[in-house]
């Protein structure tokens, strides 16, 4: 019995990998799609394959392929070719199979890794690199540009970064002549984009990666004499360098309901408003993250529950809301304070907390309530690099959207989270932070 179901199983394998190749086979005899940036009347467009595209898209590694095709999406893009979660291949023939296109990044050397843009030998490497990525994808029919970097510009001092972007950038002009060329910053900085305007020529559009300071992208554009095209590759919830911070120094997250506010304002204002430059935008994270907190980033929750921003995505994509929309969270207090108060307990203390949450489709929410340490300053992560998530101390569940709890008893900071998810893989969440003190 044992044999036959072994058996069985390498049937269905070989069956399964023979569908591979054969898929594998047919993306590859697709062949490359040709993308092109023109300068018509009214600014430029960028065209796929002969059609104009602009580009709906989300940065993506691992998150739902599927989701943001249902929600409109029509691009993603990576931050390197291969990672942890699926190989460049991988990603590009899934992207392919659900019709969207791809920015596919190549992992550059960051000065604040301590790469040296004086050391020829490291960037004449680093140069055959990339050679090798793009010979690798270079004909996939689901690419359309490459990102050549990300961020190089935060925390560096040597512009000779530049000048191996351009070569990057020309290498690939030679061997991939169907596919863009772009680099992304960290902001807009005016010494920066007239570094590439200076020394990147091969650059066929710029990338901008910004949060908060967003509603001022056409401005520092106009500033630094940029007249051609650009992508917002990065663009989301406010970042927590910019946001009020609690005596403790601890940056204090908008909630659910905020952030999507925010980002319907910022889309409309900012993305839609200037297409005579912008070519599209990437949004930022259709996923999940800990960057300070697990919900900051992210627009999907660890457990994969999507969050009222991606109903916004929708809408602005397509014009029409989800059938079932996410809970909105109104308010959220610990103790009648709110997280701009400034809440500080003593060890173990009963506190009560409370939330409003309402729901469009009136469906019944479950609240679930979950008290995090910070994360320690020296293991805060910097640019969005890897950052560990604190363990959860405390976890309740109910029906109820107030609960009475105890502080921890060791002194420091930590964080009351809250999330009310509706039945439908929807969910709001909110925080505030709090500080045991003796």
């Amino acid at each position: 019995m044992n044999t036959i179901r072994n058996l069985s199983c390498i049937l269905v394998l070989c069956l399964a990998l023979n569908g591979c190749v054969n898929h594998s086979e047919e993306i590859k005899n697709n062949g490359p799609v040709k993308a092109v940036l023109k300068k018509e009347t009214d600014g430029y467009v960028l065209y796929c394959d002969g059609k104009p595209f602009f580009i709906k898209g989300a940065g993506l590694e691992g998150g739902d392929i599927e989701a943001l095709v249902s929600h409109g999406g029509n691009a993603l893009r990576t931050w390197r070719t291969d990672n942890h979660f699926m190989t460049g291949q991988e990603l590009l023939d899934q992207a392919h199979a659900h019709g969207l296109m791809v920015c596919m990044g190549l992992e550059i050397g960051r000065e604040r890794h301590g790469f040296d843009y004086d050391d020829a030998q490291a960037v004449a490497d680093q140069l055959e690199y990339a050679r090798k990525e793009v010979m690798k994808y270079k004909d996939h029919p689901a690419l359309f540009a490459w990102g050549i970097g990300n961020e190089l510009n935060l925390h560096y001092s040597n512009p000779k970064v530049w000048d191996a972007v351009n070569e990057i950038a020309a290498m690939i002009k030679e061997l991939d002549p169907n596919h863009l060329t772009t680099t992304m910053f960290a902001g807009a900085g005016k010494q920066e984009v007239e570094y590439v305007m200076e020394r990147c020529p091969e650059i066929d559009f710029l990338s901008f990666q910004i949060y908060g300071d967003i509603m001022n992208l056409p401005k520092y554009i106009d500033e630094s004499g940029w007249t051609g095209a650009y992508v917002i590759s990065e663009w989301g919830a406010t970042g927590h360098w910019e946001v009020a911070m609690t005596e403790w120094g601890m940056p204090i997250e908008q909630n659910s309901h905020e952030k999507a506010m925010a980002y319907h304002e910022r889309y409309e204002k900012v993305i839609a408003a200037h297409k005579e430059q912008c070519i599209g935008s990437f949004v930022f994270l259709w996923g999940q993250k800990q960057e300070r907190t697990p919900t900051w980033y992210g627009m999907f929750l660890e457990t994969g529950e999507n969050t009222e921003s991606v109903d916004v995505m929708q809408f602005v994509w397509t014009g029409k809301w989800p059938d079932n929309r996410s809970p909105q969270l109104k308010s959220f207090q610990l103790n009648n304070k709110t997280a701009y108060d400034n809440v500080y307990l003593g060890p173990g203390e009963s506190f009560n907390a409370k939330a409003v949450v309402e729901d469009p489709d009136g469906d019944q929410l479950l609240y679930q309530w979950e008290i995090i340490p910070e994360v320690p300053e020296h293991l805060q992560s910097d640019g969005g690099d890897f950052e560990q998530r604190q363990p959860t101390l405390f976890k309740h569940q109910s029906a109820e959207h107030e609960m009475t709890a105890n502080a921890p008893v060791k002194p420091g900071a930590y964080r009351l989270f809250v999330y009310a998810f509706d039945g439908h893989n929807n969910a709001a969440t909110a925080n505030i932070p709090f500080y045991v003190k003796n």
